[in-house]
């Protein structure tokens, strides 16, 4: 019976990846299209407008955007996939070493947010719900339903005027100098974690909170308290298991959400992540550039959702069942 579970688990898991992959072709076709269709001639944005019709000419040419649509396409991809992104056409150097530097440097900082936010909202959610319709239940209800509304630009500028220029205890910049150490390295980076936490923190808090509150209301829960068993001992073992499971897929989620909150986040703290990096190509149409950062984040999001529902479905044994037919 094991070994059937797992062959169907297996098999659920390829059905899933098989999905994601043609999702992946589908959004590849429409970040191409939609790039082919900004407007200006490529030519003149790089020889710039007072530029000859000769010289734009050829600058299409050596880009090989004198050659068919399709064909176009099929080398994009096809270099995406052997790691050959191309050049970027303001910079003239290679993208991928470019975006890997620029990816890292937001996973740093995203890492940071969520070591910071998962233990804070997971608590606060515990917490409130132990306290319902108290005045600790309250308060945290309160901070977060504000917490969630705060633009994540307003926060920033909020920081930036008490924390740096008021007080200044941190850096306006997360220009993280080169041979700075851990704690001058989180010192640079303690304002962009706190600008970007409260919405995760307040969408985590609330989801653990209801789920709280929904399994400590359970049959099984009623049951356990019924037989004797330490409420302690019923919460850490058997509520609080069942009650984290939907935070694995909202904090999944949320990581969508990170993706766009970051491009803001590196722009006004001036932090060399791939948000920014995103934002000066769209300014400047380096197509190259753009087509590949937007894919690159699209590839993340769904291997995000993909972990979060493949995690999900092998701790839920409900779902689990389902999702391999019934095999236990």
């Amino acid at each position: 019976m094991a070994r059937s579970a797992d062959s169907g688990l297996l098999r659920y898991f390829l059905r899933r990846l098989a999905v994601m992959l043609g999702l992946l072709v589908l959004v590849s076709v429409l970040i191409f299209a939609m790039v082919e269709i900004l407007p200006g001639d490529v030519g003149n944005l790089i020889l710039g407008q007072y530029a000859t019709a000769e010289n734009v000419d050829l600058v299409r040419q050596q880009l090989g955007l004198d050659r068919p649509l399709a064909v176009r396409y099929l080398d994009w991809m096809g270099g995406f996939l052997t790691g050959d992104w191309g050049d970027s056409w303001r910079l003239g150097t290679p993208l991928a070493p470019l975006i890997g530097r620029r990816l890292y440097n937001s996973v740093v900082l995203a890492g940071v947010a969520f070591a910071f936010v998962i233990p804070v909202s997971i608590t606060a959610g515990i917490v409130s719900a132990l306290r319902r319709d108290r005045l600790t239940d309250r308060v945290i209800n309160g901070i977060s339903v504000v917490s969630i509304t705060i633009p994540e630009f307003v926060s920033s500028m909020f920081l930036i005027l008490f924390f740096s220029l008021l007080l200044p205890w941190f850096p306006s910049s997360a220009m993280v100098p080169e041979d700075a150490g851990p704690l001058t390295t989180l010192r640079y980076l303690a304002l962009p974690v706190i600008a970007i936490s409260p919405v995760l923190i307040g969408y985590i808090a609330r989801t653990v909170r209801a789920s709280m509150i929904t399994e400590l209301g359970a049959d099984y829960t009623r049951t356990a308290y019924l037989k004797g068993l330490d409420p302690r001992t019923v919460i850490t073992k058997h509520v609080l298991r069942n009650a984290l499971l939907p935070a694995i897929t909202v904090i999944a989620n949320q990581i969508a959400w990170l993706v766009g909150g970051l491009v803001v986040i590196e722009a006004v703290f001036n932090y060399p992540g791939i948000g920014q990096l995103l934002l000066q190509a769209a300014l400047v149409q380096d197509v190259p550039m753009l087509e590949a950062i937007v894919l690159i984040l699209a590839a993340i999001l769904m291997l995000s959702n993909l972990a979060a529902d493949l995690l999900y479905t092998m701790l839920n044994p409900r779902v689990r069942a389902q999702a391999t037919g019934g095999a236990t």
